[in-house]
């Protein structure tokens, strides 16, 4: 994995920037004082997806959906 190194005094005069472009590249970027690394700017991770919703656009419910289609006679498991 590449990652990027910087100095904290030019982390801080560049922040945004700096955020905007981990974001867009994934790169992580290690930020150093004296030439130690004293903290890790990492792209946050994406927002996990909603089960509810997930099948919109890709199912289409054709008639009723709330009445019966046999009546409860015909079901073996009710008796």
């Amino acid at each position: 994995m590449v990652t990027k190194t910087i100095a904290a005094g030019s982390f801080k005069a560049r922040c945004l920037r700096l955020m905007d472009e981990v974001q867009a590249t994934r790169v992580p970027l290690v930020i150093t004082k004296k030439g130690r690394p004293v903290a890790k700017l990492v792209p946050a991770d994406s927002p996990p997806k909603d089960i509810f919703g997930c099948m919109r656009d890709q199912v289409e419910i054709v008639g009723d959906i709330m009445a019966p289609t046999s009546s409860l006679d015909d079901w073996d498991a009710l008796r």
